[in-house]
């Protein structure tokens, strides 16, 4: 794009806890111009009144019916998984506009997964070959060229970093990954209180989707595509008492005659051009509070009692690397920006 030229966005979802992260960040972004923002409620409001944190004088929220789509180069969709779909498929039509996509809508390729994991059929089919599941330190190359960007999820997000430069090189044995992750309670969403009944709701540890989390589908389909065969591994999600902030501690079985140092060295190798990823030295004990408010993820790889096991720790903010970082991320990907510009 030209130097002076500046990408128009919208954003749907607007008043939620992502949707507000998005425009914080897009608002201070040298290279973009907020046109509208969108929401089914609220209509006529200052952007102002949901997030304080936001100093420029923005569009008040209106309905997606309302924009001149002509003049829009990018939608971003921070919106319950089911919606973009629909929307996408009515917007598909104008030629310049491309998608960035921060629900599970276009994640899973394979309809009939897609259906097991959400619980009804995808409405846009015909438009999942148009989009790329895009974590963006995966996918630079080959972004640029698909019309639909799905964002992966904040839990994914965290897994893959570590383990699909491990997994590319047969380092790490696949039939015991055990996944333990913990997220502040904004990966919950608005409408926490409707989804999770448990008392002490804001004070309390609690995990969920025990035996069923629905980015199952997107971890197997991601762990397929690199092993050829199904991995097996347990993850078990859980919500903390803190509003961002997301850590896995990942424990994996080292190959035989595979060292923690060849681990380290290779998760270095592989992420030594990822500006935004952080491999720490060996046993390394890291949190989140480093990544929280940035697009950062911090990675460390930990010896354990066993000799041949090792413990890998993923920090993120689930808000901004699992989500709205990540998507403006991609956006700079796809406009030849650098991939930096208006994170940092």
């Amino acid at each position: 794009m030209s130097s002076n030229k500046k990408i128009s966005v919208v954003v749907a979802g607007a008043t939620g806890y992502v949707g507000l992260d998005l425009i914080y960040i897009l608002s201070k972004h040298p290279k973009v111009k907020i046109n509208y923002l969108c929401a089914q409620k609220n209509i006529g409001k200052k952007i102002q009144y949901f997030d304080k944190r936001i100093k420029k004088k923005l569009p008040k929220i209106t309905r997606l019916k309302n924009v001149d789509w002509e003049t829009i180069d990018v939608l971003f969709l921070s919106l319950p998984t089911g919606e973009a779909q629909k929307i996408i498929k009515k917007l598909i039509k104008y030629e310049n506009l491309k998608f960035i996509d921060l629900s599970a809508d276009f994640r899973i390729k394979d309809q009939n997964i897609f259906k097991k994991y959400y619980g009804f059929k995808h409405k846009a089919k015909h438009l999942i070959k148009k989009s790329i599941y895009a974590i963006s330190e995966f996918v630079k190359k080959d972004i640029k060229n698909k019309k639909i960007i799905s964002c992966p999820g904040c839990y994914p997000t965290s897994i893959q970093m570590p383990l699909i430069p491990l997994l590319k090189k047969n380092l790490i044995k696949t039939n015991n990954i055990i996944i333990d992750s913990k997220s502040g309670y904004s990966g919950g969403g608005k409408n926490l209180k409707d989804k999770f009944k448990h008392k002490n709701l804001y004070s309390a540890i609690h995990p969920y989707g025990i035996s069923f989390h629905r980015h199952l589908g997107e971890i197997d389909q991601e762990f397929f595509k690199i092993a050829k065969s199904k991995i097996k591994y347990s993850f078990t999600p859980h919500l903390i008492p803190t509003y961002r902030g997301l850590i896995s501690s990942i424990y994996v079985e080292k190959k035989d005659n595979i060292s923690i140092q060849r681990i380290h060295k290779e998760l270095l190798n592989f992420h030594k051009k990822n500006f935004f990823i952080k491999v720490n030295k060996i046993n390394k004990n890291i949190g989140t509070e480093n990544v929280i408010n940035t697009n950062f993820c911090e990675i460390s790889v930990c010896k354990l009692v066993y000799k041949n096991k090792i413990l890998i720790l993923s920090a993120i903010d689930n808000l901004i690397k699992g989500a709205g970082g990540q998507a403006i991320q991609n956006m700079n990907l796809i406009f030849g920006l650098n991939e930096k510009l208006g994170l940092k």
